[in-house]
């Protein structure tokens, strides 16, 4: 699953990829430093690895990860070419959610394309090209399925329909994840659509080392606005984080606690990402490795298994299943076993947060 950063030019955007995945992109005081699209692995913190780590002695550890794209900055004008324009808009249309950095903090040696912090402008700065984007994506779509439903494809009248309600929301100014869709099969129909204000966003605001806990004024506004959409707000100091990750961990966490901070913010955003996706994770462990599986939520047991390769899905029997709690009670998987605590699973079982899983398959 992929997560791509957007924001406006010089908001940060390069310097938390950077920390988040230790990439060493340059990150340089002026607009349109990145020009290509930096890809990058996250890890997610979970500190069920290290408890299943502490009573299953293995070689190593594997934290699930997510794939993040740093996307150029986008300006005003960019659905009409400005800038770097749609090159940019047609990366943001590959990814799964969208992580938009906006700027919390007034420094006069940092450079605002506007010439002024504010991050509700900003923030409506990058919505209004998404949603003109989106527009121009819906205008050209529904004249294609018009032609299609006037010899009575019925998928065709249903794509139509769906492409009308789209345009009239973004007409009306409003992304389309603000709709509501009556069933799954439309909200599949939404998905192929491949719109890009459809997708969820998660609002990472750059603040700076006076308000590392984003109680600011400037933060607030963006929780009210993140509210609206039922979004979520990380506050990181993306300058902070970048000097985090170049210490060890003793030096790490004494940095940490001279600041006031348990982890860095840059943790709380990697499970907020997660979150975001709607993903969970399930464990393997063994003496090779102890590893954390990343699955949509809702996903059977085949399913999850079919993550690890697909020829686990394809000849799915059963699963042998526990949970980190079941470890940290018992010790053991024989004592989990011998309490009669290891659950069988089969191919109808939805798999829960954390569960531990041996899988048995046949091909």
């Amino acid at each position: 699953m992929e997560a791509g950063i957007v924001g406006l030019p010089n908001v940060g955007k390069s310097t938390l990829f950077n920390a988040l995945t230790a990439a060493g992109i340059a990150s340089e005081n002026y607009p349109f430093c990145t020009i290509e699209p930096n890809v990058g692995i996250v890890p997610v913190p979970d500190e069920r690895l290290e408890i299943i780590q502490s009573f299953i002695k293995t070689q190593k550890v594997i934290p699930a990860v997510l794939q993040l794209v740093d996307i150029a900055g986008i300006v005003r004008g960019a659905s009409e070419g400005e800038g770097l324009g749609n090159k940019f808009l047609s990366h943001i249309r590959e990814v799964d959610a969208i992580v938009h950095v906006v700027r919390c903090f007034a420094d006069s040696d940092v450079i605002h394309v506007d010439g002024s912090v504010d991050p509700i402008r900003d923030i409506e700065t990058i919505d209004t090209e998404l949603m003109l984007a989106d527009l121009q994506t819906v205008e050209s779509s529904k004249d294609r399925a018009a032609k299609s439903a006037r010899s009575g494809d019925k998928e065709a009248k249903a794509r139509v329909e769906l492409l009308e309600q789209c345009y009239a929301v973004l007409s009306a100014g409003k992304p389309v994840r603000s709709m509501s869709f009556p069933d799954p099969e439309t909200e599949k129909r939404a998905r192929g659509l491949g719109l890009i204000t459809a997708k969820k966003v998660l609002y990472l605001a750059n603040v700076d080392e006076d308000n590392l806990t984003g109680e600011g004024e400037l933060v607030a506004k963006v929780r009210a606005r993140a509210a609206e959409e039922e979004g979520e707000v990380v506050p990181v100091c993306a300058r902070l984080e970048a000097e985090l990750i170049e210490l060890d961990a003793a030096d790490r966490q004494e940095m940490l606690e001279s600041v006031g901070l348990t982890e860095p913010a840059l943790h709380t955003f990697a499970r907020s990402a997660y979150k975001l996706l709607g993903l969970q994770s399930y464990f393997t462990a063994g003496e090779k490795e102890v590893r954390a599986w990343t699955i949509p939520i809702g996903a059977t047991a085949p399913q999850a298994a079919g993550v690890i390769h697909s020829d686990f899905e394809r000849g799915f029997i059963r699963s042998e299943t526990y949970s980190v709690a079941d470890l940290e009670q018992l010790h053991s998987e024989k004592a989990i076993r011998d309490a009669g605590k290891m659950r069988v699973e089969g191919k109808q079982y939805v798999m829960k947060d954390g569960d531990v899983c041996h899988f048995l398959f046949n091909v």
